[in-house]
């Protein structure tokens, strides 16, 4: 980077860590600390979803994902709008009746205190791990970008940011993203402008979108049938967005501290409400924009030069002298390939209507093109490369060889900024649920106002460093939005399942699901690795499903069998 980068990347991040500290005028108790003495407003409710919600993965590897996988991605989001409304019904004015300062505090006073253990030592777990990618994330990119040591980057990564949220608090976290969104988004809508204008001359963003089209990127509803039978292993479709989308978001929304814990800093349950409202508003639309940043990409890339493969500083580290005579060949076959693909593209975009055979001369160069990544990635999985899945080096290779002096520094901190607003949320979100669900119920002498305060920036030091080691170790975790996702819906369902329970299923006792959702979770575990293994085949998503539906079914069927079986008892 240039001496301009580094002065915009430094100012940009110490500006937003002191700016954070500024506001965060919490007072010296946990109301203050986690739920920011109840004083926010609807606006700021939703910048802290939203925010949360859209880490730096969600802008290093959504384009990345478009670009190898096209636009059906979106689909993931189609059940949350329902899943808001839901929210905003049963969870919300239950969470504001209560007064509570985690979700599951509920849960101890509708079944017992071992289900609300369970529940929250769940999130705790799923939250712990998937804040470990979070901050791997953009750790990514200082390795990529300058070469330096992932595992020292991973420390300093997290330790910044561990440093104004263990200080401000809910307050620290909550006025950080506000601003941290605000440049987020101007920089990345200057960086969609500026790829198409360096397109070809007289193409326009229509063309960008020709383009993905004749890649068949532009399948942004799939049905998810394929030769008649409905593929339950096919991620992103229709079905598994509607279904699987919605039970997913019902339980991140509805149950997972890390997102209650912004919306029960609303001053009022009117607030509350707007702000997840306006979320299942602007959430669709958005992640669609994200993507077509790497729609915008694929068609930049069709003119000018790319890489076969885009980490390339994996590349680098291969030094098998076949392997890179291997290499090369294919590189200058890649080259040849994409010279080709430029001139069928520029007849596509100039005709009109594409003749059928224009259109196939055009395909058959990009099957080809995609047979040598393929041939490529094998050589270097031969030669030791241990991840060749480059889906998240796509967007930073854009950035790091491209992008004009200054922008540079821009993009970089926007991705920070954005790794930051996840994290400081989600550990703030864990050392609520650990304080207010472990340590306060099982202390041996009630805490007074100054400990609990003192033991919560503790609580989230130690959360910290525990992401820290995570993170350590989430290198080989291939698209990493793809992997919080599977991460989170190892333990959503049975989550859901349990509050549907709570919600819906009143004679069910606290023994009973508290039993139930430990089969569950077995069950779930035992389906994904069946899955992961390739011996069944069952998409991530329906995981939450299967979860919900389990916790839910199982507790009333037995609930059903004891009292039928007593009843019969007492008749005899």
């Amino acid at each position: 980077m240039s001496t301009l980068d580094w002065y915009i990347l430094a100012i940009t991040l110490v500006g937003i860590v002191l700016y954070g500290l500024y506001k965060s005028t919490a007072t010296k108790n946990i109301d203050g600390y986690f739920r920011g003495n109840q004083s926010m407003p609807w606006y700021l409710v939703l910048l802290g979803i939203v925010g949360t919600q859209a880490s730096a993965i969600t802008f290093i590897s959504a384009p990345g994902q478009a670009f190898t996988d096209g636009m059906r991605f979106v689909q993931y989001y189609f059940g949350l709008p329902l899943a808001m409304i839901v929210i905003c019904i049963f969870f919300v004015p239950k969470f504001q009746q209560l007064n509570v300062y985690t979700a599951y505090e509920y849960l101890e006073q509708r079944f017992n205190k071992n289900t609300r253990t369970f529940t929250a030592f769940l999130f705790l777990l799923g939250r712990g791990l998937s804040t470990g990618v979070s901050i791997y994330a953009p750790s990514l990119i200082l390795s990529s970008l300058f070469g330096w040591n992932i595992f020292v980057t991973n420390c300093i990564m997290g330790g910044i940011v561990i440093i104004y949220t263990v200080s401000g608090g809910a307050k620290a976290v909550a006025y950080t993203q506000q601003l941290q969104l605000l440049i987020i988004f101007s920089g990345l809508a200057y960086c969609g402008y500026y790829l198409v204008s360096h397109l070809p001359e007289n193409y326009s963003f229509n063309h960008s979108l020709r383009i993905a089209g004749l890649h068949e990127k532009m399948n942004i509803i799939t049905t998810g049938v394929s030769n008649g039978t409905f593929q339950w292993k096919d991620k992103y479709n229709i079905v598994s967005g509607l279904v699987g989308g919605f039970f997913l978001a019902l339980s991140y929304f509805g149950t997972d501290q890390s997102q209650v814990g912004r919306y029960l800093s609303g001053k009022n349950i009117r607030e509350t409400k707007l702000g997840l409202l306006m979320n299942g508003v602007v959430k669709i639309p958005m992640q669609l924009g994200i993507l077509l940043l790497g729609i915008l990409l694929l068609a930049y890339y069709q003119f000018a030069p790319q890489p076969i493969f885009y980490n390339t500083a994996a590349v680098s580290n291969v030094t098998d002298t076949a392997a890179l005579k291997q290499l090369w060949r294919i590189e200058k076959s890649f080259g040849a390939n994409q010279q080709l693909l430029a001139e069928e593209t520029h007849h596509f975009v100039a005709t009109s209507d594409a003749t059928p055979s224009n259109t196939e001369q055009a395909r058959a160069l990009i099957a080809e093109q995609q047979t040598l990544r393929k041939q490529y990635k094998q050589i270097l999985t031969n030669a030791g490369v241990a991840d060749t899945n480059d889906t998240n080096y796509i967007f930073l290779h854009f950035i790091k060889t491209t992008l004009p002096s200054g922008l540079v520094g821009l993009l970089i901190a926007i991705i920070f900024l954005a790794a930051w607003g996840s994290i400081a949320a989600a550990l703030n979100a864990l050392a609520s649920s650990t304080l207010v669900d472990f340590v306060v119920p099982f202390s041996s002498a009630p805490l007074s106002e100054k400990q609990e305060y003192v033991y919560a920036k503790w609580i989230t030091l130690a959360w910290g460093i525990f992401c820290v080691i995570v993170a350590q170790f989430s290198s080989a975790l291939g698209s990493l939005i793809e992997a919080v996702n599977i991460l989170g819906s190892l333990f959503y369902g049975v989550i859901l399942g349990i509050f549907l329970v709570a919600f819906m299923a009143p004679k069910v006792t606290g023994k009973t699901v508290f039993t139930v959702a430990l089969i569950s979770e077995f069950i779930v575990v035992l389906l994904f690795t069946l899955d992961y293994n390739g011996i069944i085949g069952l998409g991530f998503l329906w995981l939450n499903v299967v979860g919900a539906l389990l916790v839910y079914i199982l507790s009333l069927a037995y609930t059903l069998i004891t009292k039928s079986g007593k009843t019969l008892s007492l008749r005899s």
